[in-house]
Formats: structure tokens, sequence, C-alpha cells
């Protein structure tokens, strides 16, 4: 390393001895105290590896002059010091990693140089399902059939752990990644393993990577692409960013939770505008917001479209720090290290620069929801009946209009109007199922289950609530998915575990279940009756994503809500309900009773957590985290550094990016003649483009397992199929509520083949297409991409055919990812969008202009008829870097060229 400034110093933390870069070596006290504490992160992170290459000494300097107003435009290459992966995505990963190897021996190099060069440690979280609920057995069960299911890619995972350095697996049933990052792999301060002390960053293939900010760990979520290149030695190019000041003040309310707390967090901030900022909380209010609460606001960046959400290292840190089991050691080296290199917060500190500044009263915050269909749509809890009831009144005249349609065509009777109630009986019990009606009640998700405070005031209203005679309703699905296995520790030492399984929430798993879409099967009766009647099903559940078509295919609207709204709701059976207002039901003597009866009071969660939580839980489940159980070690796996494909395998094959790869680039050239494989609206996910829930036997993912001879209660879903690429490419543009203009009154996965204009699926269109060798775009809108930071939205897109995807704004993390798989970005200019240039998609588009460095681009749509609609551009290939990519077709492939040529 250069050390132009002299910076490396030593470091005394106790009896050892520590090399570290001094900050103010390179930079004044002044200098120092304007930079906000994610930016020292990254001065120290650029100090630490100045090369004179890749991190100059100009890129140092440009960070310690940041101009907080300035619109970016500094690029630096931050490396980081560990990369964090779950399984839905860390699969794909080792896939391509053991894929990779495979091309390196073909080109002639030493495949095993493709090996992680920084720590790499994947938690099996994304895979169990709520197959089973309502019962004791629930977890057990669930757990058998998760391992069942997966044993393929659990095997492959097992594979990985022996043939690749630096790589460690957490073991299924373990708890939810980030909640395991939190509580036991995070280290905030680097040194033990080193010799080095620096702070800990992070990047993680999964969008909520960003909770390991509340306790001071700079990092964020990136695609899966990105993250297999840090894990190479390439380090993350971005652009040095604006930072947002979150000021806090007062102290939250009584009754009011971190999750009110968050959703009014991510209301504000979207309002604002922080895509591809960060976002830093200061302000007095920091010293009465537990750690915990932190997590909470700082898991849910991606919910208001910030990089990252980031708190200091302070005094609430070290104190959960020691609370989760970390040694002394650990403790004193993080606090020395804070404080030595100016990144400990102290009351008195001054306030840093920041680019914009909001403030929030805590005390302000009331009780609040979130939805139908976005985290950051927040409802007031008095306003909830009122906002269902609004967004439930053009589903029903949808409903309306679609059930005289098919009556006309059925029947020379009049028209038979669906009216969204219908009569059940399951088990002996009779009810009726009504629009409204929740169908899904679930504590699920790292946002919360890191969180004692909101379960144990969960608990603590089902305690009230069934010492009430309450019960909930015979159509909720209620299931309990804890962040870590320390959650059912402290629940059973506080009592309310069996109250909570009193009321049907027990113990479904520990991973994201219902959150990404695991949520399992309803019961066949009332499925059958929501579809028959279509019915506006509900979810309510404590996590962060609520997006449509990802919660359960038959349930239309989603709410997230606090673990105690939770169980409130679950007991009252429907959203279509004033809780502040109206009774829950009656109680054993026939008296109302009132979310306010049941609802525990802050000093008794206080009480309650004081005597249930203690730091020996932490250090017994983490004691042998990697072990496993006896299914994980019974494994059999192979040996060998270069995996043995087994062309058999729906779960794992050998992907086709470096099909027919040479050392030599081809030139980037123009797209000609291409068609619009999907023209689609605003706030499109990485949901929509590349689903992760159930795989429909009437689907293309679904007709090719069945040729493979897989069974529909086999097929598992999308997520966990990411190891096969031919699953999912036919899963690309399938969720079922996508809705693809070029295809009109359709919803799901349907385009039109051009120019013959019949319709069939977006997969057999692509295929068509690809046999015709024409190439494809996608035309979108706003914020596009948003979402999960799901790789398989950008491989999907580019194993269809599609060269470029062109609307009116990108998520970072997608715009990234297409970039990494040699897609090309595209935006139309400030004003213009496919609407207002009259863009239908049934034309044939010209790209012309495209070269490194290029800011823009021509782009010129040519009807069957001749008409020509010719307008710019903007290339959003954002740095040099990201130009390397694309021109090497992506990431994998110039890591490739450049080991083989080295």
């Amino acid at each position: 390393m250069t050390d132009s400034f002299g910076a490396r110093g030593q470091l005394a933390v106790g009896g050892t001895s520590y090399d570290y870069y001094r900050l103010g070596a390179v930079a004044s006290q002044a200098q120092l105290d304007r930079l906000p504490y994610s930016l020292k992160v990254l001065l120290e992170n650029l100090v630490r590896h100045e090369d004179g290459v890749n991190i100059t000494k100009d890129d140092i300097n440009a960070l310690i002059n940041w101009d907080p107003k300035a619109e970016p435009s500094t690029e630096i290459a931050f490396t980081p010091a560990r990369v964090i992966l779950q399984d839905f995505t860390g699969v794909p990963c080792v896939v391509d990693l053991a894929a990779m190897r495979d091309a390196v021996a073909k080109l002639g190099g030493d495949a095993t140089k493709i090996n992680p060069l920084v720590p790499v440690e994947l938690v099996i979280d994304h895979s169990v399902m709520v197959d089973k609920s309502g019962s004791n057995d629930a977890l057990d069960l669930n757990a058998k059939i998760e391992f069942d299911r997966n044993k393929e890619r659990y095997a492959f995972l097992r594979w990985g752990q022996t043939a690749f350095d630096n790589f460690k697996v957490v073991p299924p049933d373990t708890g939810i990644v980030h909640q395991v990052n939190i509580e036991y792999l995070a280290r905030v301060v680097f040194g033990k393993e080193t010799g080095v002390a620096y702070p800990d960053t992070v990047v993680g293939t999964d969008s909520h990577t960003t909770m390991v900010n509340g306790i001071g760990v700079l990092g964020w979520g990136v695609g899966g692409i990105e993250a297999e290149a840090a894990m190479l030695g390439q380090p993350v190019t971005m652009l040095i960013p604006q930072v947002v000041g979150y000021r806090l003040t007062g102290k939250l309310s009584e009754g009011v939770t971190a999750t009110d707390l968050v959703l009014t967090i991510v209301e504000r901030l979207r309002e604002l505008g922080v895509v591809g900022k960060f976002v830093e909380f200061f302000g007095e209010g920091l010293a009465d917001l537990p750690l915990a609460d932190r997590a909470t606001i700082a898991n849910m960046a991606p919910e208001y479209g910030a990089t990252c959400g980031i708190f200091p290292v302070d005094e609430a840190t070290i104190n959960y720090l020691k609370l989760t089991g970390r040694d002394e050691d650990e403790l004193a080296l993080v606090e020395t290290y804070a404080k030595a290199n100016g990144m400990w917060r102290h009351d008195d500190d001054p306030d840093a620069e920041y680019s914009h500044v909001l403030e929030l009263d805590l005390s302000t915050v009331q009780p609040s929801l979130a939805g139908p269909k976005r985290p950051q749509d927040r409802i007031l809890l008095s306003d909830m009946k009122s906002s269902y009831q609004s967004h439930l009144k053009p589903m029903v005249a949808e409903r309306s209009e679609k059930s005289q349609a098919e009556a006309r065509l059925e029947s020379e009777g009049g028209p038979v109007v669906k009216s969204g109630v219908a009569q059940l009986a399951i088990d002996g019990e009779s009810f009726e199922l009504s629009d409204g009606a929740v169908v899904i009640a679930a504590i699920t998700s790292c946002t919360n289950t890191s969180n004692p405070v909101v379960l144990l005031g969960a608990g603590l209203v089902a305690q009230k609530a069934a010492a009430r005679g309450l019960k909930v309703k015979p159509w909720v699905k209620t299931s309990l998915a804890p962040g870590s296995q320390v959650v059912t520790d402290y629940l059973n030492k506080a009592g309310l575990m069996d109250d909570l399984e009193a009321l049907g929430f027990h113990v479904v798993g520990y991973g994201c279940t219902t959150c990404i879409g695991n949520s399992g099967p309803l019961k066949a009766a009332i499925s059958q009756a929501i579809q028959d009647n279509d019915l506006v099903a509900t979810s309510v559940l404590s996590g962060n994503r609520n997006f449509e078509g990802r919660v359960h295919s038959d349930v239309r609207m989603n709410f997230l809500a606090s673990p105690p709204l939770v169980v409130a709701y679950a007991l009252a059976g429907t959203v279509d309900i004033d809780l502040v207002n109206e009774p829950l039901g009656q109680d054993q003597d026939g008296n109302d009773v009132y979310l306010k009866d049941i609802w525990p009071s802050n000093a008794e969660i206080q009480e309650t957590l004081a005597a249930s939580l203690n730091s020996d839980m932490f250090k017994t489940r983490y004691a042998d985290v990697y072990a496993g159980d006896a299914r994980w070690q019974g494994l059999e796996i192979p040996t060998g550094k270069i995996y043995e494909w087994d062309n058999t395998s729906t779960y794992v094959q050998n992907p086709p990016y470096f099909e027919g790869m040479s050392l030599d680039t081809d030139d980037i050239g123009e797209i000609k003649g291409a068609r619009c494989l999907a023209k689609l609206g605003d706030s499109i996910t990485t949901d929509h483009i590349s689903p992760a829930g159930v795989i429909k036997p009437d689907q293309d993912a679904g007709e090719y397992l069945m040729s493979k001879g897989v069974q529909q209660a086999d097929f598992n879903s999308l997520g966990s199929r990411r190891g096969n690429h031919e699953v999912m490419m036919r899963g690309t543009f399938a969720n079922v509520r996508l809705r693809n203009q070029i295809a009109p009154g359709t919803e799901g996965g349907w385009t039109r083949h051009l120019p013959d204009g019949e319709q069939m699926s977006i997969y057999e269109a692509a295929m068509k297409y690809k046999a015709e060798n024409t190439p494809l775009v996608v035309l979108g809108g706003k914020e596009y991409g948003t979402g999960s930071s799901r790789d398989w939205a950008a491989k999907g897109t580019i194993l269809l055919g599609v060269k470029a995807v062109i609307c009116e704004s990108f998520e970072r993390i997608h715009r990234s990812n297409l970039v990494g798989m040699g897609v090309l970005p595209l935006q139309f200019a400030d004003g213009d969008s496919h609407e207002s240039l009259g863009l239908t998609g049934l034309e044939t588009y010209d790209i012309e202009g495209l070269q490194r460095g290029a800011k823009s681009v021509s782009v010129t749509a040519t009807t069957d008829d001749g008409k020509v609609t010719t307008f710019q551009a903007k290339v959003r290939i954002d740095t040099p870097k990201e130009w390397d990519y694309y021109e090497h077709g992506g990431i994998l492939q110039y890591v490739i060229r450049q080991l083989a040529a080295a």
C-alpha cells in the first residue's frame, strides 16, 4: 500500500498492539468534524487500500473535501471487509464461482484462483416455508419438509464449504441472516483476525443487509454479481454519495413501537427522495433509542430507498455487543478504536455537515401500518378502516365489470355480480368469508423479529387476549418465524410462548417465511372460496415487503404492522375495522374488549424484557453455530475443487454465461431491429421481474419441472431454484400480477410475438425471438427494479435475450445488476416517457451512438407502417469500472479474463 499520508500507526488495546490507519494524519480535526460518520468509514477504507492505481491520493483528498450539496461525480473504489449471503441468492453465487472455475480451466488458467479473498458467510434462512402452522409440530415438520426439498442445494453448499477458502455456511433453522449478522457475525471493528484494526464493512446479497448499519457497521445490499466480484477482490466502484442527516429528538410515546417509527421514517424519506444516498441518524434522540430500534430503522433502508441508513458507534453499541455475548477483548477493541479514530458518538459532538437535514420528534410518532402494496404508504391505525375501504372500491368495481362480462358470455339471463362474500364450513365450524378478511397474520421477517420489545409486546397482547377469552378467527393462518433461536428462549423465559400458541402463533421456522412469499398454502376451502368469489383477501405481517403478488397469490392487499398489531388483526379477522374505536370481540361475560384493554404499557414491556433476556442465551445458541443438526452433517457431498455437475439435477446446473467465451472482448456495437418484449408501468419491482414465490404447473417453469419428472408437490419455490437457470429463465417476468401493456387485458407473464401478434408467454416469445436472431428491449416507467437486490432479475433478463432496458428511472441495485450482466440501462430524457413519446411497444428499435463513455444514445422506434419516432436516452453506465464490465459482457467475464490472463 502507498500510504502517502503516513497514516499507519499503532493502537494499544489492553495488552495487545494493532496497526491502524489514523484519520488524524490525513485530515485536520475541523475537516473530520464536518464529515458524517459514514464518510469517515469510507475515508479510512480508502486510506488503508491506497495503492496509487485503484485508489489514489486524489481520491482521498476528494473525500476529505467532500461538498455535501454537490451532485455526486467522483468515483471511488470501496473495498468491503467481508461479504454476507443468504441461500436464495447465495446458491447462484456459489454456482457462478463453480462455473467460473470451469471457465478459467478451459481458458488455460489456474481454476483454484477462483476463491473468496475476504471472509464470506452464508446463512441458510430463505428456504423454509409455512407448510404447517398453528400446531406444536409445525417447526419440526416444516424443517423436515425444507430439508427434503432442498437436499441437493444444501449438499452443493456443503461442497462449497470444503472447496473454497474463506467460505462458511450457517446451517438451516438457525435464524434470519440479518439477525445472525448483528447478533454474531458482525465484528464492528476487525483486528483479532488480521492484526490490523479497521472498521467492519460488508456487502450482502440481500437488500436488508443494511440492518447491520444499526450497530455502526457500514454495509448495504448488492446484487449477487457484485458480491461475487467483491469476493474475488474487485472493489465496489461508487460515486462519493450525498449524505442525508436525520436528526432525532425526544422519546417515543406510550404505546408506540419501533415499527410505527420506521414506517414514519420510510414515508418521509420516500417523500424527500434518497435513492443512491446515504442516510445518517444523529441528534439527542439517539440517547434513548435502543439498539434494537436502530436496527429496525436501518433494516428498512431499501424501503426508504437509501443505500444505507446508519447509526454511529456509541455506548448503546457496546451494550448490545456485550448482551449478545461478544468477549471483553472485542468490546475493548471496538471502543478504543472508535474513540481513537473519531468514530465514537458523544452527546456533545458538533453536528457534521449533510446534504440535507430532516428532523423528527419521536414523541409525535403514532401507531401506524403500511399498505396495501407499498411499504412507504403509511396509514395511521385510526385511519386504517377508511383507507382499506377506499382501496377496495376500485377492486369491487373491477370485479363487478368482470362478473357481468362473464355472465353475458355464459348465460342468457341477467348478470350475476359476485358479492364479495362466501359461506364456508371448516372442521365443523361455519363462518362467512368476506372482502377484507385477514387470511394471513404473520409475525415474520428480520425487521421486527430482531426487536425483543415488539416481540414481548406481541406476547403480552396474546396473554391479555387469552385471559379475556378472545380467539383468532378460524380463517386466519397464524405464524411466528423468529429471527433467531434466542427469541424462543426469552419468550419461553417470559412465560409468553404458551399464550402466543394459544392464539395459533406457534413457531413455524427460523427464516424469512411470509415476507418473501414463503407463506405456504391456505386451507384449500379458503383458497377456493377466494378464487371462486374473487374475494379481496388481506394479510397483516410484521415484515418489510408487501408488494403485489409477493405474500400469497390469493391475497390482494398486504399490510405491514408491528407484531402486537399482527396479533390484534388476527383476533379481529378483518382489516375492515377501526381498532381504535371498535371492539376486537367479547370476553367470557359478553363484555366488549378493545385494543386498549389488552395493549401492554411500556413499563410492563421493559420489566418483562429485563427479567427474560440475558447474555447467556446468545452465548449458548451461537457456541457451535456452524455445526448443524444430524441431517446437515449427514449430507453426502462431492469432493474435489472442480464441481462435478449432475445434468439430471433440477436445482443446480452449469449456467451458460461463459459458453463460447474467449480471452478477447467483442466490440460494444449497436442494437438494431430490436423488438419490445414487455412494456411496463411505474414501480416495477424485482418481484415482478423475477418472483421468488410458488411455481404453478400451468406456468413455463412448472411445465419444465414436470417434463423432468418433478411432481407438483416437489416444485418448491422459484427462490429455491435459483441454482438452475432453466427454471429461472422461465420464471422471469412471470409474476402473476405483472401487467404487460403489449398484451392488454392480461395479468401475468404474457406478451405478443411480433410482427405476427400471436399472444404467448414471455418465455416462449423470447425463445422464438432468439431463434430468429432478434434482440429485445424492455420499456418501463419510474422506479424500475425497486425491491430486493435480486440478481436473477438481471440474469433472467439477459438470458431471455434482452439487450437494453429503457425506463424513466432505475433503482440503484438493479441498475448496477443490469450492467453487471451486460444489459444496457437507458433512461428517458427528463420529461420523456414511453407514454409521452407515444410508444406502443409494437415498434422495432434501433439504438445508435453507443461507445465507451457515452452519456446518451439515439433511439429510433419504427412502426410496421413506417412511422418513425426518434428520441435521446441517457446511458446509465455510471462509472469507468462499470464500462469495463459492460465491454466484457459482465462482471464475471471481466474477472475471468483478468485471472486467465494473469
